[in-house]
């Protein structure tokens, strides 16, 4: 992916040190996003445990929330940021950035305060907003190739909209229904996404490294994918959609093997994006078990909102925040924890809901823990940086 590194026209250089913690659009989103996996998890494992009661079924508000809350911010941060870059056009930045932060957590607080339709009517809003401004950058720079992400955030609205229809029973549907499309919608984002971002970084980090890629597999692995998804969405029981959902993952586990993912273990900034995206095709074999009858649905869910969602977002906040701060794309041990510990959580989730089903209260405690965790260390590490101007003086 092109990225074009022009200066924002509007705005002069920030003198290093200074407070900014709306200087760009992942200062925010990345810190309420890391603010709120760290809090939300161990609520919803006292919501699990009985200790805490929500205004709507349990897991209604904890898919809802790390789909909209959490994935929905880091969405928001991350294309206002490369929006800027992709056009050389300002994003919002100051007061309108602030105002779209705190109806995000307007958003947050209405989802546990109550469950009426002015819950909806909050909640909503953010989404088209964010959406609203960042059609308007790309509008004006004519920049075509990156319409799609217009579209996601549009599907991201649409699935947030039914959700809460169902919800409030003025549309005969399953809202968890509406939350797993919405899970569709991140995933093939994830996917479109690291097909341009992965093997370039790879490339530009490790000299001379091999890999092997042909455009027409990434269409291919994407498209499928995306079948793959909405097959299983609007027929999760249908054993001919495993068929499709397996064909998906073979696609994506060729792809992802072209990219030389075993090139950059000793690199956490790089295999941490290597080894989340490799939760997509295993979370897509795992639905195929699913909708055979094997294993439950559940599996293939964690192992895409656990593993290539979380891993993915842990992998690119630290990277996007190291180079948007002016800071060396180097990480230390903190960074490389965190990373360890979500791929961590994935895998106990995962395994014990696929393989040690009486073990799945341990596996839910040991997750939380260790989300949690690596979430409070992106926070005890990348707080500064988040909140003071870039060291190199530039707008960001």
């Amino acid at each position: 992916m092109a990225l074009i590194p022009l200066a924002d026209p509007v705005r002069r250089p920030s003198s290093p040190g200074r407070f900014a913690p709306l200087a760009l659009g992942f200062r925010p989103f990345y810190l309420l996003a890391a603010a709120f996996a760290a809090l939300a998890i161990p609520v919803w494992t006292l919501v699990l445990a009985g200790a805490i009661n929500m205004p709507m079924p349990g897991i209604w508000w904890h898919a809802h929330e790390m789909l909209f809350g959490f994935a929905g911010a880091v969405i928001v941060g991350f294309l206002f940021t490369a929006g800027r870059n992709w056009t050389g056009l300002a994003t919002p930045t100051g007061a309108p950035l602030a105002l779209l932060a705190l109806l995000w957590l307007a958003g947050r607080l209405a989802m546990v305060s109550g469950g009426g339709v002015w819950v909806a009517v909050i909640d909503v809003t953010f989404l088209p907003m964010a959406a609203l401004a960042i059609a308007r950058v790309l509008w004006r720079a004519n920049s075509r190739r990156q319409y799609f992400v217009v579209a996601i955030l549009v599907l991201l609205s649409l699935c947030n909209l039914v959700f809460h229809l169902g919800r409030l029973g003025l549309l005969a549907i399953d809202p968890l229904a509406a939350l797993h499309a919405a899970l569709g919608v991140i995933v093939l984002l994830e996917t479109i996404m690291a097909g341009r971002v992965v093997p370039s970084f790879t490339a530009s980090a490790i000299k001379g490294v091999v890999q092997w890629q042909r455009p027409w597999l990434n269409r291919l692995a994407i498209a499928s994918t995306g079948i793959a998804l909405l097959v299983w969405i609007v027929l999760p029981t249908a054993r001919w959609g495993a068929l499709v959902s397996l064909l998906a993952a073979a696609l994506q586990l060729v792809r992802c093997a072209g990219w030389n993912p075993w090139a950059t273990r000793r690199i956490p900034l790089l295999w941490v994006l290597h080894a989340s995206h490799l939760w997509i095709p295993l979370g897509l074999s795992l639905l195929a078990s699913a909708q055979w009858g094997w294993l439950p649905a559940s599996a293939g869910v964690h192992a895409l909102t656990i593993g290539a969602t979380g891993g993915l977002i842990i992998g690119m906040i630290t990277r996007t925040a190291l180079g948007h701060t002016g800071r060396m794309l180097v990480v230390g041990r903190i960074e490389t924890a965190a990373y360890v510990l979500v791929q961590l959580a994935a895998m106990a989730r995962v395994l014990t809901l696929a393989a040690i089903p009486a073990a799945a209260t341990v596996g839910i405690h040991f997750a939380a823990t260790a989300w949690t965790i690596a979430f409070l260390l992106y926070l005890w590490r990348y707080l500064p940086f988040l909140l003071r101007a870039r060291l190199d003086g530039q707008p960001g």
